[in-house]
């Protein structure tokens, strides 16, 4: 594997690790075994990598502590039935018709259409919709993770289509919502690590959109 190549199957791999956590962090509350990933030297070096971190005061709290806390912090922020910031992509992009914002609207229906035309099917267990925030980075995880295995393989030409699926799935979906929806979670959170994760993930995207871009003109 040339050094170029090698750079560009590790960018992909740890593009999809950062993508796979946070889809695992929003898509219900926090477990045990997810906390203790989180906790671990591999994550904090992902994150170090992209020049992200969690802070000290989610390492120093023990597992038990913030399962407990953050089963009742998810549930406050996040479904409710209290005001909460609703993680789907349908309730959080501007419409010019206030009407459009309805779950299961045309927005749901459009992510549902790019996600399959990828080739790449739903879970028989999922009851989700397909714009919730965590299937929405779980999709960019599994094309980061195909486009880290073409690299390997390696098969360049499908690599970087690859890549012009993930940057039309960023420009068209995730970059239209998500930095929203992260500023109001920091402004509703009563626990710190929902607000840092939401700092990370603004953070994340941020560096995604420059690095889309880079990796495109690299693959040619």
């Amino acid at each position: 594997m040339t050094t170029a190549r090698k750079d560009m199957h590790e960018t992909a791999a740890s593009r999809s690790n950062v993508y796979g956590f946070l889809a695992a962090v929003y898509r219900a509350e926090p477990s045990a075994a997810l906390l203790a990933q989180l906790k671990s030297s591999e994550f904090a070096n992902i994150l170090e990598s992209l020049d992200l971190s969690l802070g000290d005061d989610f390492h120093d709290t023990p597992c038990e502590r913030l399962v407990e806390d953050l089963a009742i912090e998810y549930t406050r922020l996040f479904i409710g039935p209290g005001p909460h910031v609703s993680p789907h992509e349908s309730m959080n992009v501007a419409f010019d018709d206030p009407r459009e914002a309805t779950f299961w609207g045309s927005q749901t229906v459009k992510v549902k259409k790019l996600i399959e035309a990828a080739g790449l099917e739903y879970d028989d267990s999922f009851t989700g919709m397909p714009d919730h925030l965590s299937a929405e980075l779980e999709f960019m995880q599994r094309l980061a993770t195909k486009e880290a295995e073409a690299w390997a393989e390696p098969n360049d030409e499908f690599a970087a289509n690859i890549l012009k699926i993930e940057e039309r799935f960023f420009d068209q979906h995730l970059s239209r919502w998500v930095s929203r929806f992260c500023d109001k979670v920091i402004e509703m959170s009563e626990h710190p690590f929902y607000e840092r994760f939401a700092e990370m993930t603004k953070g994340f995207l941020e560096y995604e959109s420059g690095r889309l871009r880079a990796s495109i003109t690299q693959a040619g």
